[in-house]
């Protein structure tokens, strides 16, 4: 894997490269655009497609991938369980998330297909302790108020640290919360830890002073499967704006491990976060983005989720996922030799 380029430079200079990355860096995959374009017309199609803010359609944009042959119409859904449920009620065509909500699609047997997966970055999924509190390691945690996120990547890889220092849930005071009303507790000092991914761990960290006890590395995949709608995948229009829309997120998620500054002042734009604590995030990842095709690895970690969820009791019986994942455009998303 490529060294990550540095970008670890003050605010003020960090906000002029910005404006001038973002014009280079779209033009720079200003090729790419027409590389795999469809043979047919799919000037009448329009897809619906799940987003969360921030993410990828802004990124289309900023990688130049954004002037597709086919309509979009973006929907805003800001987690996988949502994703799922609009895909399975015929209300979205494709979507994300993690590998979680697909284990309960799975035991529901939902209406789903999962066609691809995206390699993000684990060291924004972590358990951190309070700055003032007696924690070391996890094994600290033995009695204390620790804050998760039921049925999230946070749950899973809780368990898993747990596991391994010797502990379980019933070990310590596990508190469910959504990553706002877990910020809230956290900032009050109503837990002593807290297992949170994204940018509420960040806020942590960096406004109240949270030490970083273990990340999610070595205890997640890094997969995070995309969701498509089997009725979508049985229409031909649809399946070929389908696979032109993966290949185009595949193009974007490559660019942004070289252009990150001009993404993350698209992300601002529409988030409202800060360039520099986006920026931040980007430096200290686990490793680069990517979009790639199902592989029989991924499968087998993902029937490692289910697994693990029905042991420690948050599924009622057992979820093979294998039947969810669809590989036919694997061939498409293979990336070519460098």
């Amino acid at each position: 894997m490529p060294d990550a380029p540095d970008l670890r430079f003050d605010r003020r200079r960090l906000l002029q490269a910005a404006a001038a990355l973002a014009a280079t860096g779209a033009a720079g995959t200003a090729g790419w655009a027409h590389a795999a374009a469809p043979s047919r017309d799919l000037s009448g199609v329009t897809l619906r497609v799940g987003t969360y803010k921030g993410l990828w359609r802004p990124l289309l944009t900023a990688s130049g991938q954004a002037n597709t042959p086919y309509k979009i119409d973006w929907r805003e859904l800001n987690n996988g369980v949502l994703h799922i449920e609009a895909i399975n009620g015929d209300a979205l065509d494709l979507g994300s998330g993690s590998e979680i909500p697909p284990v309960f699609a799975a035991r529901q047997k939902s209406s789903v297909k999962l066609v691809a997966v995206t390699h993000e970055d684990l060291n924004n999924q972590a358990t951190l302790a309070r700055k003032d509190a007696p924690i070391r390691t996890i094994a600290d945690f033995k009695g204390k108020r620790v804050g998760y996120v039921r049925a999230t990547t946070s749950h899973y890889y809780l368990a898993k640290q747990l596991a391994e220092a010797g502990l379980s849930f019933s070990d310590i005071q596990a508190v469910s919360l959504t990553p706002s009303d877990g910020l809230s507790a956290f900032a009050r000092g109503d837990l002593d830890a807290w297992a949170i991914y994204g940018y509420n761990g960040q806020l942590a960290r960096t406004q109240y002073g949270a030490r970083t006890i273990k990340t999610g590395v070595g205890y997640l995949s890094g997969n995070f499967p995309i969701y498509a709608n089997p009725r979508a995948l049985d229409d031909a229009l649809r399946r070929a704006a389908l696979g032109d829309l993966l290949q185009r997120l595949q193009r974007a998620f490559a660019w942004i491990n070289g252009n990150f500054l001009a993404y993350a002042r698209a992300q601002s734009a529409e988030t409202r976060v800060p360039v520099g604590d986006i920026v931040e995030l980007f430096n200290g990842r686990s490793g680069d983005y990517s979009l790639g095709p199902v592989s029989d690895a991924v499968v087998r970690s993902h029937q490692d989720v289910a697994d693990t969820f029905l042991k420690i009791g948050v599924l009622d019986g057992p979820a093979d996922v294998k039947p969810l994942w669809d590989r036919s455009f694997e061939s498409l998303l293979r990336v070519p030799a460098a």
